[in-house]
């Protein structure tokens, strides 16, 4: 068997094809002797801990978990991974992470990135690997704010946001990452919030099991610089009246009493706000294959949050990146006219015809 066909022939990429460990894990094993350097109070701390409780349920060896990030506070991620990591360029962590997911089908690979690393800089790396559906995860902490900066507005403060850098109010219109993710045709795209342990982890589980990209966004607190920026969906005695949460199969409806929904217009198909008791409340299918129906629900937040929804928006099958590169690759090892490792290995000269 020649080099290339063995490095063709390692098997799908997918989470059933990372080596597991006959060792049982627990939190402690997924930390580090790095001390954790975030300002107190952040909203990374909740996000780590609840990352560290989750991967032992996947029960996937530490050396086949790969933590790439870019540049911001979230991604000083890796440092505080018992894992492989790589804490990599400014906006650059998909497309490092694509090479390496493609590459290597016995990793489980995820990418740690902020809402300034992903969606400015990094902007175009984001939209290319959610529309090629490679194998990895990508959590995306969205505090709406540049906090390793110190304060300067994102890609998703709110229109008339003052910070350092908008002394007179942001003038730009935001980017909604869960919008923009669908819009590039992620077949996985979720949102969760650092506070709500239960809710992140069950998003964590969901995306770890999904085959392709998977978009987690996480609302996230800065307590310095952008304090209590999700306190309207934090808050008991308000979360319950602008949440709407998210079950596969279930109607969407929320309120403090349960006595709003999500309707569909009769006439024009729309989706809108209006009464639990209404014939037209919408039941959730995550699973829809246009991602019209999830475009509509992520539309329905507006910039102070309210209507919300939280949960899956899409999780969907197609076919990942991964697998059809690892297809071309042995089609092309078994034609009877190619020589693929010589040509990989040869000269930079082409006959054609």
């Amino acid at each position: 068997m020649t080099d290339t066909a063995h490095r063709v022939n390692i098997g799908l990429p997918s989470l059933r094809d990372v080596p597991k460990t006959d060792v049982p894990q627990r939190a402690a094993d997924f930390k580090t002797d790095q001390e954790v350097r975030w300002c107190p109070g952040c909203g990374d701390y909740a996000i780590l801990a609840a990352v560290q409780g989750f991967l032992p349920e996947l029960g996937l060896k530490r050396e086949n978990i790969v933590f790439v990030s870019g540049i911001g506070c979230s991604s000083r991620f890796p440092y505080y991974m018992n894992t492989y990591g790589m804490h990599s360029i400014h906006g650059r962590a998909p497309a490092i992470a694509t090479g390496l997911a493609a590459s290597r089908p016995d990793l489980s690979v995820w990418v740690v990135t902020g809402d300034g690393d992903a969606l400015s800089i990094g902007g175009n790396h984001l939209i290319h690997a959610l529309r090629r559906n490679v194998n990895l995860k990508i959590l995306l902490f969205n505090n709406r704010i540049y906090g390793l900066t110190k304060g300067q507005y994102s890609p998703t403060s709110e229109v008339g946001k003052v910070t350092k850098s908008t002394p007179m109010g942001s003038l730009d219109f935001p980017f909604n990452p869960v919008s923009l993710a669908l819009g590039a045709e992620a077949s996985f795209v979720a949102r969760t919030l650092d506070s709500d342990r239960k809710h992140l982890t069950s998003v964590l589980r969901a995306a770890a099991e999904h085959e392709g990209t998977a978009l987690v966004e996480i609302y996230q607190n800065c307590n310095i610089f952008n304090d209590g920026a999700f306190e309207l969906l934090k808050n008991r005695d308000t979360a319950d009246d602008w949440t709407i949460r998210m079950t596969h199969g279930q109607p969407l409806t929320f309120g403090s009493e349960g006595e709003k929904a999500v309707v569909r217009d009769t006439v024009t198909g729309a989706l809108t706000i209006g009464e639990a008791g209404a014939d037209n409340v919408v039941v959730h299918d995550a699973h829809a294959e246009d991602p019209a129906y999830a475009f509509a629900l992520s539309r329905l937040s507006t910039q102070d949050l309210r209507y919300t929804p939280m949960g899956v928006f899409r999780s969907a099958t197609r076919p990942t990146y991964d697998a059809q590169m690892k297809a071309q690759l042995e089609t092309a090892a078994a034609a009877d006219t190619a020589d693929l490792g010589g040509l990989l290995r040869g000269n930079d000269t082409w006959s054609v015809g």
